[in-house]
């Protein structure tokens, strides 16, 4: 089972996202609504993934997703965005997030995405 930490200030997103996340071995362990309560959480929960929203209040996603590699480089990131501006997605993939998916998404797309991450990681 994947451990799925979700991050996105939107909750209808957030559910959209549980709702689609049904389709696969993934387990939703924790929500988080901005970029400093997704570093917490990923602190205390240790997802294997995380789902991050790129655009986020307090501390972007990029910055997050930063800090959460920092201090655990074994967690996988996924970033989503409804931006897939070129510079956005490279900044995601610089800050070490290992993909990005464009909202709206494809539910089995999504599940993919985040098998494929865990799938890297053992790669």
């Amino acid at each position: 089972m994947i451990r799925l930490l979700i991050v996105d200030d939107a909750p209808f997103i957030r559910e959209i996202v549980r709702h689609a996340v049904r389709l696969g071995p993934i387990e939703v362990i924790g929500e988080a609504e901005n970029g400093k309560e997704a570093v917490t959480l990923a602190r205390a929960l240790e997802p294997d993934v995380v789902l991050m929203d790129l655009v986020l209040p307090e501390k972007s996603g990029v910055d997050a997703a930063r800090e959460i590699l920092g201090e655990r480089p074994e967690t996988r990131i996924v970033a989503f965005s409804t931006n897939d501006h070129e510079t956005v997605v490279m900044k995601a993939l610089e800050a070490g997030c290992c993909s990005f998916i464009a909202k709206p998404f494809e539910a089995e797309a999504l599940v993919e995405a985040i098998r494929q991450a865990v799938e890297s990681k053992t790669a």
